[in-house]
Parts: structure tokens; C-alpha cells; sequence
């Protein structure tokens, strides 16, 4: 089960709560669902009940969950549901909703990430005249029509301002490379000035957070090769819903123009996997998700360090 699955298996019940009289609110558009903030959460969270308690009195939010809470229980795929502090839902997959998840990672290959989420929709978007807002309009193009979307815009640039001071694209080319520039330009969400020091982002130690992602990319090629299935470990489910979450934050970021959450997110990826276990599946799943990542931000992925 992915994260848009559990989404709409969240929006479904709502709704059959809703008709049973169990429940009397308005039924939204769109149900989120994401990876917890920690380990021990369950797989994913939703905050559903304090969206649909919003404007009524103290603990509504609690009631809605628990109604909410009772049906999922029983939903396929669903092994355990749990209310947290005001009424956040944390739900946990069971196994075989895991290894269909890998499954899927595995089957899509280059295509995991993509899909139809923004069909229909057409991009209008002004000519960018620097060079970081060049380059996140040609990222953005890329995700948005990855997503199904279709985009009209010119596309240009030369200045990006780097913390006061002028830099041209060559100049970012020779101090940093192609992968190192285009890192730097894009991690930094749109309000933040890019830091493109080139002592932290050439830097191959743990520090660097585009290293670790190019690191564990190379990491999972090699796992591949030595790691055997077995159970899961106690940090696999984290990284599993990270891999879930990986098709729901391309869209996100292709909705909102901001590239950087696909690159927070591989930073977290390949987190988890070097705090984890080097199951083959997990691993080469794992090394699926960083390359397409790496990918849509115009970044080699190398498959070896």
C-alpha cells in the first residue's frame, strides 16, 4: 500500500463514516498522509481528524479519531492504528503491504516517482533571467511534466545572487561542477539563499549531505550484491515509508515549484538507509528512489564512491 493508497483508504472511510451518521462533517477533497517524525509512529500519520474538527469545541478532534480509528482498524493491509496527542492518526502496514510496496519500487524501476497526479494541468510560467531561478524553472519543468502536467514557458538565465554577491553560471560550473552547483542551487527552499561554500558541498565526508545521498546510492548497488532477504530490521520500517512517500513529494514538489523537497527528501532516504539493514530488496529499492531523485534534479547518481 503507497502513501496515496492509504490516502484515499483514509478518504474512503471518512466518507463511509460520514453516510453511517458516525460522523457529521464535510467530507475534503484530499486526505494527507506522511511518514512520521520519528521511529516508533507507526508507518505513516495523518492529521484528518484535526482537519475535520477544526472550528468546533475542545477534544473533537479526539472523537473523530476514534471513530476513524475503529474502521481503519479493520481495512486490508492495515495492521494497527493508534491515536496521538490532540488526535493525529499513526497507522502501521502490515508486512505484505511492505513487500507490495517493494515490489512496486522494483517493478517501475526508472519510472517510481512519476505518474499521472497532475493530468490535465497546464503550467503557465515567466521567463527566469538568473541562474538559480533558471535552474529550478527547468527542475520544475521536468517534475511537473513527470507528473503528467504540461508546461508553456521560455527558459533563460545568467545571475544568481550567492549570499551578496554576483555568480555567474560559468563561475559556479568551474569553483563547484555541474552535481555540486546544481545541489546547492536547489536544496536551499526558494526565501533561503543557496549555500554554495565549496568547502562543504565538494566535501566527501558525512557532513555533506549531497555525499551522503551519492554514498548511499553507491552503498545500495553494493548490498545488492552481498544482502539476503530476511525479516525486517527495526529501523526498515522508516525507510520503507520513506520509498512509500517518494511518488507523493515529486507531485508536491512539482505543485508547488519547490524542487527542494525532493532533495530534503533523498537526504532523509539515504539517511535512514545507512542507519539501517541491507536487505537485497530494500537495498536496491533504495538505490531506485536516490537515482530517480538524483535524476530529477539533474544530478548523477555515480555507482561507485
Amino acid at each position: 500500500m503507497t502513501p496515496a493508497q492509504l490516502s484515499r483508504t483514509v478518504l474512503h472511510t471518512v466518507r463511509r463514516a460520514v453516510e453511517a451518521d458516525e460522523l457529521c462533517v464535510d467530507v475534503p477533497e484530499r486526505v494527507k498522509v506522511q511518514t512520521p517524525p520519528r521511529p516508533g509512529c507507526g508507518d505513516y500519520a495523518t492529521n484528518v481528524a484535526l482537519q475535520l474538527a477544526r472550528g468546533r469545541g475542545p477534544g473533537a478532534a479526539a472523537g473523530i479519531a476514534e471513530v476513524l480509528r475503529r474502521r481503519l482498524a479493520g481495512t486490508p493491509g492495515i495492521a494497527a492504528v493508534e491515536i496521538a496527542g490532540p488526535g493525529f492518526l499513526n497507522i502501521t502496514l502490515e508486512a505484505e503491504a511492505h513487500d507490495q510496496l517493494l515490489g512496486g519500487v522494483l517493478e517501475q524501476g526508472g519510472a517510481y516517482g512519476l505518474g499521472d497526479g497532475l493530468a490535465g494541468v497546464h503550467a503557465r510560467f515567466a521567463p527566469a533571467d538568473e541562474v538559480r531561478a533558471a535552474l529550478v524553472l527547468h527542475v520544475v519543468i521536468g517534475l511537473v511534466e513527470g507528473c503528467g502536467g504540461s508546461v508553456d514557458v521560455e527558459v533563460g538565465g545568467e545571475v544568481v545572487a550567492v549570499r551578496g554577491a554576483g555568480a555567474g553560471a560559468r563561475e559556479l560550473l568551474t569553483r563547484l561542477g555541474s552535481d555540486a552547483a546544481r545541489w546547492g542551487l536547489l536544496r536551499a527552499a526558494a526565501h533561503d539563499l543557496p549555500d554554495l561554500d565549496p568547502g562543504r558541498l565538494l566535501s566527501q565526508r558525512e557532513g555533506n549531505p549531497l555525499f551522503r545521498v551519492r554514498y548511499a546510492h553507491a552503498l545500495a548497488h553494493r548490498a545488492v550484491e552481498g544482502a539476503v532477504d530476511g525479516g525486517e530490521g527495526a529501523d526498515d520500517a522508516v525507510l520503507l515509508g520513506l520509498l512509500g512517500d517518494f511518488p507523493r513529494v515529486v507531485e508536491a514538489a512539482a505543485r508547488h515549484r519547490a524542487p527542494d523537497r525532493v532533495a530534503r527528501h533523498l537526504v532523509a532516504t539515504a539517511d535512514a538507509f545507512l542507519a539501517g539493514t541491507r536487505r537485497k530488496r530494500l537495498a536496491e529499492a533504495t538505490g531506485i528512489v536516490l537515482a530517480n531523485g538524483l535524476r530529477l534534479l539533474g544530478i548523477s547518481a555515480p555507482k561507485r564512491i
